[in-house]
């Protein structure tokens, strides 16, 4: 199992739709890094920290699980998509999304917190120019983002 951050702006789709929807696809990733993470690195069952970004309350505010691996994301062949892209083909599908479900909410961890923590130093969401859609967490980040909470999470820890 690896762990993850994924980024996401509340007003577009946020910890509340996903707890709503139950599962959702991961959609719209248009960066080749974040894809080539989605596409062979994210597999079933991997935890997933969930990112608001651009909002009053920028931070990580959940935890999702991945439950379906990467395949096309239908919205590149959508005209009327702001994720469309004129390029993809049927046969050679440029960008993925994976499925995602709802585990909990998390009291807000911010930005600004996190940065201020030397075991987090290296993660690329703290580092300038590396906030990418899909990050990679190691275990360590990931425990000590989950204790910055203050909640008791043994049932999503590993």
């Amino acid at each position: 199992m690896a762990y993850w951050l994924f980024k996401t702006e509340p007003d577009t789709f946020s910890i509340d739709t996903l707890k709503q929807q139950k599962v959702s696809p991961w959609e719209g990733v248009r960066n080749y890094q974040a894809r080539n993470m989605l596409r062979d690195e994210i597999k079933c069952g991997d935890q997933v920290l969930i990112y608001h970004s651009s909002c009053k309350d920028i931070g990580v505010v959940g935890i999702a699980k991945v439950v379906k691996e990467a395949y096309p994301d239908h919205f590149q062949f959508e005209p009327t998509s702001g994720y469309f892209d004129p390029k993809a083909t049927l046969e050679n599908p440029p960008w993925v999304m994976v499925d995602i479900e709802y585990q909990q909410h998390l009291r807000l961890v911010s930005l600004a917190r996190m940065k201020k923590v030397a075991e987090l130093a290296e993660m690329p969401l703290v580092k300038r120019g590396n906030r990418l859609s899909v990050m990679p967490v190691t275990s360590a980040q990931w425990q000590h983002i989950l204790a910055m909470t203050g909640q008791f999470l043994a049932a999503v820890t590993p």
